[in-house]
């Protein structure tokens, strides 16, 4: 029976065909780096609670322009945050 291969499967299939991949030493220590790797990227991704002092001005306006999109004010604030940090938002400070 042939197996088939989605497209990223064949390319390991290949890459290991042509002897592309190479044997690690320490399998054991590689396996600890990997699995504190995705504990890392896993804490990344999961969201977490501030408190944050905002002018209360500010607040009101933030709200009105969240609502008028339909989306929560903290959504708006947090797209904003991701926004600068991704360096696609300037700030003069």
């Amino acid at each position: 029976m042939k197996i088939t291969h989605d497209k990223y499967e064949q390319e390991i299939e290949d890459a290991l065909e042509k002897g592309e991949f190479e044997s690690v030493s320490n399998l054991e220590d590689t396996k600890l780096l990997f699995k504190e790797a995705v504990k890392n990227y896993r804490e990344l991704q999961g969201t977490k609670s501030i408190t944050l002092r905002i002018n209360k001005e500010d607040l009101i306006k933030v709200k009105a322009k969240a609502k008028r999109n339909r989306i929560a004010y903290q959504t708006l604030i947090n797209l904003l945050i991701s926004q600068y940090v991704k360096g696609e938002k300037k700030v003069a400070l």
